[in-house]
């Protein structure tokens, strides 16, 4: 990021919101390698919604088959970060979840990553706290902790 981008941005990022919903604290999700922040800082956000975007332009370093998890690398500036949408999804095996992205693909901020049914993850008795998780050594700032957000929102979090 220039110098230029930081006068007019206070230094924050261009991440949106990747999904919508209440904004749960990392040690409040209700996974241990999340909440303990084996898989890095972040936070988590209890779906109302079930389509997830990506948060900046990235491309797809890891896209599960059954759409339940993604790594994205910002192109802006190399972070990257781990969607998983809700806990223990994957013993769903896809269903609920559909999705077209594969690792490899380029994505702009704002694209669907993966539309979910929450019905059917509430059914099958899985909870519907996502993390996001930055897998580098970024030092995360969460602002909405236990406030309500929209997918495509600023404000969210920094990171640096």
């Amino acid at each position: 990021m220039g110098l230029f981008s930081k006068i007019f941005t206070n230094g924050a990022k261009d991440f949106i919101s990747p999904m919508t919903g209440k904004v749960v604290a990392m040690e409040n999700i209700p996974d241990p390698a999340f909440a303990q922040k084996m898989m890095g800082e972040g936070c988590g956000i209890d779906l109302t919604d079930g389509t997830v975007i990506a948060p900046f332009d990235a491309e797809v370093t890891a896209a599960y088959p059954t759409g339940h998890a993604f790594g994205l690398k910002s192109k802006a500036d190399g972070t990257e970060i781990l969607i998983h949408v809700g806990i223990d999804t994957v013993d769903l095996e896809g269903e609920g979840f559909d999705t077209n992205i594969k690792k490899g693909d380029s994505v702009k901020q704002g694209d669907v990553l993966v539309v979910v049914d929450l019905e059917i993850v509430r059914q099958a008795g899985k909870s519907l706290v996502s993390p996001i998780a930055f897998t580098g050594d970024e030092k995360v700032e969460v602002y909405k902790i236990g406030q309500n957000i929209t997918a495509g929102e600023k404000g969210l979090l920094n990171y640096e």
